[in-house]
């Protein structure tokens, strides 16, 4: 009988035992802000790599796009065909497109290539979906995956042309690869619980930071909900974050309703900003994180 945890329910308590300070002398009116790989956005509120959005609402992957695009917000797109990908980026969302870890690298490259050729500002590998429960390779839509090497990923690095990004990242140990592949920055997240008793996302990042030392941009994904969330991972270090289930039970309302959502959700945490003395998204200070002992 396996046991059952919740590495959601985990994340969601870590993210509620972090309490924040205030600090309103000399404080200012804040931005939002993000640049990103030569890119300039409104904020740093994100959508996630999300796939198959059309069993939740029809076209729902362009409706998701196109909230980005009003939202001037980053988009990220998982699994889906040529076409479908095509669609998205004609939406004008500033897109990254994030590929399994397929068996056949040669699919891996063709992905990514399509990708780049298709217009999108990155692409990246969603490492953890490399392994399925039962200490097999996992297998996605009838599609093999296998995990990669760091010289798989190298090849890969090199192949883009453009910044190329490891989703999945949950350890240092993982971050140092990354990092000696040419990787160009990270997504630390647990895939909505694809392991039990995962550690959370913001509780690894510091010391994914540590390893990366601001070379590359790091970004927190899993369970983000509100602007207060996002502060929270900002505050730690986090270049942006990205928000997915939040935002899927909106598709079915239209782009507008997702784009409104992302837009409260900046304004909720410029309102944070403003409150602890943020007056820009490079100048955040861990400091003003308290972890509740009580």
């Amino acid at each position: 009988m396996q046991l059952t945890s919740n590495s959601d329910k985990i994340t969601r308590d870590y993210f509620d035992s972090l309490l924040v300070e205030t600090r309103y002398v000399d404080s200012v009116l804040p931005s939002t802000e993000l640049s990103l790989f030569g890119e300039t956005f409104r904020t740093p509120v994100m959508t996630a790599a999300l796939s198959h959005l059309h069993n939740t609402a029809a076209d729902g992957m362009t409706v998701y796009a196109r909230a980005a695009a009003l939202s001037g917000a980053v988009h990220w797109v998982g699994m889906g065909s040529d076409e479908e990908l095509e669609a998205i980026v004609a939406t004008g969302a500033k897109t990254i497109k994030i590929i399994k870890p397929h068996a056949d690298n040669r699919e891996v490259i063709r992905k990514i290539e399509h990708a780049v050729k298709a217009g999108c500002i990155a692409v990246g590998m969603d490492i953890d979906h490399a392994f399925n429960g039962e200490g097999g390779y996992d297998n996605v839509f009838g599609l093999p995956m296998k995990a990669k090497t760091t010289e798989e990923l190298k090849t890969f690095v090199q192949a883009a042309g453009v910044p190329f990004i490891v989703k999945g990242v949950l350890s240092a140990r993982d971050a140092d690869k990354c990092l000696k592949a040419g990787c160009a920055g990270m997504v630390v997240s647990h895939h909505h619980g694809m392991i039990q008793y995962a550690v959370p996302p913001l509780m690894v990042l510091p010391e994914i930071l540590s390893v990366t030392g601001g070379s590359v941009p790091v970004f927190v994904d899993c369970g983000i909900a509100s602007g207060m969330d996002a502060y929270k991972c900002l505050a730690l270090g986090a270049t942006a974050v990205s928000v997915g289930r939040h935002l899927m039970q909106l598709l079915k309302d239209g782009a507008e309703a997702v784009a409104r959502r992302i837009d409260e959700m900046t304004a909720e945490l410029a309102g944070v900003m403003a409150r602890t003395g943020v007056s820009a998204l490079d100048r955040m200070d861990a400091t003003v994180i308290h972890r509740r002992t009580f």
